[in-house]
């Protein structure tokens, strides 16, 4: 049967300018399910409750998170969860708020089942984020995904991040440390060698007290020599795990026209085209930390099947933000519903069991 969604409201969405229908549906989100009765309704409907994990001293309810991108200020944080996310990743905030790059900026490749964004880290800044989020009652495991701010050169980028880390420690149930954004500029020479030993180690300073968990989200256009580097370096200063992936400046093997895309210009492209970039690297992270440092999974998730390959290449958790703006709000269930029946189907008595089961 045809979703709703796909049928009516998928296209009508999608014939408006993308950023602002990303407005509305965060605004329809915050008003729709803004009393905790709606919530607890909503959650109800969407239940799943075939998974109950244990990552990095965290619970996570199902494997499924949002991304950050979604919710840059933390303002649906509680009614995502009521979607049935597992948990949900805020951001990415800077110290200094930040209106982010001109607009447009974000654009839609519906032959691809793409996006393509240059947003440039827009969002209302650590401190005033930080005290939205301490009025909450999170539902769900609580990510903070910290940036730098666009005007703060590479040289003074550690002490940036962790005017925000300090902030975010607060409310947050892990961070996230945002280097491979490509719409900041020079953002990705923060996954080089010497300046990622200088914010790894600035950061476990910082983290020493509270210990709360410290994941790095990297790009997917790195070499592998690269991906194996900053696993090293990860594993020497007791990072808790990895995001992989952000988004790709690759342009490959895409339906999408080059004039389409010449007329779009620069951003990072998410969604299906990501997914076996994404896979890639996962399955790197994974061999190179000889399975000992958790990956959270995130590119190109649309269906179960896309969740279980990335699984199987060695994530413990997933993320996703493209699939949920096309499929609609009932995407967690339907992963989340899907992915333990594949569980179960490939005879694993747990999630567990499938993780990296590729590299067997």
């Amino acid at each position: 049967m045809i979703k709703i969604y796909d049928k009516f409201i998928r296209p009508a969405l999608f014939a408006m300018d993308a950023e602002r229908v990303h407005e509305i549906g965060v605004e329809s989100l915050r008003l729709g399910l803004s009393s905790k009765a709606a919530q607890k309704a909503a959650a109800t409907r969407f239940e799943t409750t075939v998974f109950s994990l244990e990552r990095f001293g965290l619970t996570f309810k199902n494997p499924l998170g949002i991304a950050a991108g979604f919710d840059k200020n933390g303002v649906v944080v509680n009614q995502l969860a009521a979607l049935g996310f597992g948990f949900v990743e805020i951001g990415t905030v800077t110290f200094e708020p930040q209106k982010g790059n001109e607009k447009p900026r974000l654009f839609r490749l519906p032959e691809d089942k793409a996006l393509i964004n240059r947003l440039g880290f827009n969002n209302d800044g650590a401190a005033k984020v930080v005290e939205r989020l301490k009025k909450m009652d999170p539902q769900c495991v609580l990510g903070v995904n910290i940036g730098k701010n666009k005007d703060v050169p590479i040289e003074e980028a550690t002490e940036n991040y962790i005017k925000s880390f300090d902030l975010a420690i607060e409310v947050a149930d892990y961070i996230a440390v945002n280097i491979s954004s490509p719409n900041t500029p020079n953002l990705r020479e923060m996954q080089k060698a010497q300046n990622l030993e200088e914010l790894l180690g600035a950061l476990q300073t910082s983290n020493a007290i509270a210990k709360k968990p410290l994941l790095v989200k990297i790009a997917p256009d790195l070499a592998d020599e690269e991906i194996e580097t900053i696993v090293d370096m990860c594993r020497q200063f007791g990072i808790d795990g990895i995001i992989a992936t952000n988004t790709t400046i690759k342009r490959e093997d895409l339906k999408t026209g080059n004039a389409a895309l010449d007329k779009i210009g620069a951003g990072g492209l998410s969604g299906k085209p990501l997914r076996q970039m994404s896979d890639h690297v996962i399955s790197k992270i994974h061999k190179y930390s000889k399975g000992k440092l958790p990956i959270i999974g995130v590119g190109g998730i649309f269906t179960a099947h896309d969740a279980f390959e990335k699984i199987a290449a060695g994530a413990c958790l997933l993320q996703a933000y493209t699939g949920f703006i096309y499929s609609g709000p009932s995407f967690a269930r339907d992963v989340n519903t899907g992915l333990a029946a594949i569980v179960r189907q490939k005879g694993f008595k747990n999630l567990d069991e499938a993780i990296g089961s590729d590299s067997l």
